[in-house]
């Protein structure tokens, strides 16, 4: 019975990782189909949300069959319930993957951002790539230190954000309304992929170190 019962815990981990790396690459072609207008690549990124959705809810009707028929207890109760958790933070990020590549879609032929937003966009978006790559890496490996790459990333993201919106509202700004729409939101979005990577960082952590410390990955 112990055997199943770690074969069942391997199959929710692997089913992670999967869903990770499917949020990676919907990430990094969301972002390119945001910089270049590629609408055929942005129309991916929007039909394979589903994928994403469906192995969410798999995951999740498991992990709740585990709780249910097995009654883990300590770290395994840990690692099922922080399953829970992280697979919602993972399609919420895949959801966020397609906003920007329906922002891309509605805009095209042209660019969703102004030109003076690109270099700003562009390094958002790599930092975001550069999660969502690590997080695939982080669920593979338990790796603290990649949990602390991914902080420091989003710190740098926050500072962008910022920067967008400092911009925005400055009086030089003369971008139509829509486009201003369009900047807060993707910047938005852009941001918000980040704060959900980390809330996967942070539970990794605490599978790892049995202690909840939301800024342990930070400071440590």
């Amino acid at each position: 019975m112990r055997k199943v019962f770690q074969e069942e815990l391997t199959q929710v981990g692997d089913q992670l990782v999967e869903i990770s790396r499917l949020v990676s690459e919907a990430m990094h072609k969301a972002t390119t189909s945001f910089q270049v207008a590629d609408v055929d690549l942005a129309q991916d990124v929007i039909a394979a949300d589903a994928r994403i959705d469906f192995l969410q809810n798999s995951l999740d009707e498991r992990a709740i069959d585990i709780l249910a028929l097995q009654g883990p207890v300590a770290s395994d109760l840990r690692m099922i319930v922080g399953s829970l958790r992280m697979s919602a933070s993972l399609e919420r990020m895949g959801d966020l993957a397609r906003h920007i590549a329906q922002l891309a879609r509605l805009r095209y032929p042209s660019n969703v951002i102004p030109e003076s937003m690109t270099e700003t966009f562009n390094r958002m978006a790599e930092l975001d790539q550069e999660i969502a790559d690590k997080l695939t890496v982080l669920l593979e490996s338990r790796d603290l230190e990649v949990a602390r790459d991914i902080l420091k990333a989003n710190t740098a993201i926050n500072d962008l954000h910022l920067s967008v919106f400092k911009a925005i509202a400055a009086p030089e700004w003369t971008e139509s309304p829509a486009t201003t729409v369009d900047v807060a939101l993707a910047s938005r979005y852009f941001e918000r992929f980040a704060d959900h990577g980390v809330s996967v960082a942070q539970k990794v952590t605490y599978l790892v170190t049995g202690a909840w410390q939301p800024n342990a990955t930070e400071h440590s």
